[in-house]
Protein backbone atom coordinates (compact mmCIF):
# COMPACT_ATOMS: atom_id res chain seq x y z
CA UNK A 1 0.00 0.00 0.00
CA UNK A 2 1.22 3.06 -1.09
CA UNK A 3 1.30 6.37 1.39
CA UNK A 4 -1.40 8.79 1.68
CA UNK A 5 -0.55 11.89 -0.60
CA UNK A 6 -3.05 13.72 0.09
CA UNK A 7 -2.68 13.00 4.25
CA UNK A 8 0.91 14.33 3.24
CA UNK A 9 0.00 17.59 1.67
CA UNK A 10 -1.92 18.35 5.03
CA UNK A 11 1.29 17.40 6.94
CA UNK A 12 3.45 19.86 4.52
CA UNK A 13 0.48 22.53 4.66
CA UNK A 14 1.13 22.73 8.52
CA UNK A 15 4.76 22.43 8.19
CA UNK A 16 5.46 25.12 5.52
CA UNK A 17 7.00 27.67 8.07
CA UNK A 18 9.46 25.18 9.81
CA UNK A 19 12.82 25.72 9.83
CA UNK A 20 15.08 23.18 8.74
CA UNK A 21 12.56 20.75 7.29
CA UNK A 22 13.11 17.97 4.91
CA UNK A 23 11.27 15.30 3.46
CA UNK A 24 12.23 11.82 2.72
CA UNK A 25 11.01 8.56 1.81
CA UNK A 26 11.25 6.29 4.98
CA UNK A 27 9.25 2.68 5.86
CA UNK A 28 7.70 3.08 2.58
CA UNK A 29 5.87 6.20 3.35
CA UNK A 30 6.75 9.35 3.03
CA UNK A 31 8.31 11.52 6.46
CA UNK A 32 8.55 15.11 7.14
CA UNK A 33 12.41 15.83 9.02
CA UNK A 34 13.27 18.83 11.61
CA UNK A 35 17.17 19.47 11.12
CA UNK A 36 17.01 15.69 10.70
CA UNK A 37 15.17 14.48 12.76
CA UNK A 38 12.18 12.50 11.44
CA UNK A 39 9.16 14.13 13.17
CA UNK A 40 6.16 12.30 11.65
CA UNK A 41 5.07 10.65 8.24
CA UNK A 42 2.42 9.78 5.69
CA UNK A 43 2.34 5.65 6.55
CA UNK A 44 2.06 3.24 3.95
CA UNK A 45 0.21 1.38 6.56
CA UNK A 46 -2.55 4.28 6.41
CA UNK A 47 -2.38 7.03 8.89
CA UNK A 48 0.31 8.63 10.30
CA UNK A 49 3.34 7.50 12.17
CA UNK A 50 4.01 10.08 14.76
CA UNK A 51 7.67 11.07 16.74
CA UNK A 52 6.71 12.19 20.07
CA UNK A 53 7.84 12.86 23.46
CA UNK A 54 8.40 9.59 24.90
CA UNK A 55 7.75 10.96 28.90
CA UNK A 56 3.85 12.07 26.77
CA UNK A 57 3.17 8.96 24.95
CA UNK A 58 1.47 7.02 27.32
CA UNK A 59 -1.23 10.23 28.08
CA UNK A 60 -1.68 10.38 24.21
CA UNK A 61 -2.73 7.41 23.88
CA UNK A 62 -5.21 7.33 26.91
CA UNK A 63 -6.74 10.41 25.81
CA UNK A 64 -6.81 10.27 21.57
CA UNK A 65 -6.97 7.74 18.85
CA UNK A 66 -2.98 7.56 18.70
CA UNK A 67 -2.05 3.94 19.40
CA UNK A 68 1.77 2.64 20.39
CA UNK A 69 3.22 2.22 17.18
CA UNK A 70 4.61 -1.62 16.61
CA UNK A 71 7.91 -1.58 14.51
CA UNK A 72 8.91 -5.84 13.64
CA UNK A 73 6.76 -6.72 16.18
CA UNK A 74 8.12 -4.39 19.03
CA UNK A 75 6.24 -1.58 20.48
CA UNK A 76 8.14 1.57 19.81
CA UNK A 77 8.93 4.23 23.00
CA UNK A 78 7.52 7.38 21.97
CA UNK A 79 6.23 6.44 18.53
CA UNK A 80 2.63 6.63 17.83
CA UNK A 81 0.01 5.55 14.92
CA UNK A 82 -3.09 7.87 14.53
CA UNK A 83 -5.50 6.58 12.24
CA UNK A 84 -6.23 8.79 9.01
CA UNK A 85 -10.17 9.04 9.81
CA UNK A 86 -8.51 10.88 12.25
CA UNK A 87 -6.55 13.00 9.73
CA UNK A 88 -8.63 14.43 7.26
CA UNK A 89 -8.45 17.79 7.77
CA UNK A 90 -5.44 20.27 8.65
CA UNK A 91 -7.09 21.15 11.75
CA UNK A 92 -7.00 17.66 12.64
CA UNK A 93 -3.25 17.35 11.38
CA UNK A 94 -2.12 20.69 12.70
CA UNK A 95 -1.62 19.74 16.56
CA UNK A 96 -0.11 16.42 15.84
CA UNK A 97 2.18 18.21 12.85
CA UNK A 98 3.01 21.28 16.18
CA UNK A 99 3.93 18.58 18.49
CA UNK A 100 6.01 16.07 16.73
CA UNK A 101 7.88 19.24 14.83
CA UNK A 102 8.63 20.72 18.68
CA UNK A 103 9.58 17.17 19.87
CA UNK A 104 12.02 16.69 16.72
CA UNK A 105 13.24 20.30 16.78
CA UNK A 106 14.22 19.27 20.63
CA UNK A 107 16.98 16.78 19.49
CA UNK A 108 20.30 17.05 18.32
CA UNK A 109 20.43 17.89 14.94
CA UNK A 110 21.82 15.36 12.22
CA UNK A 111 23.18 16.36 9.03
Amino acid sequence: MAYDAELADRMRACLEDEPGLSERRMFGGLAFLVNGNMALAASSEGGALLRVDPAEADALVDSTSAEVAVMRGRPMTGWLRVPAADLETVDDVAPWAQRCAAYARSLPAKR
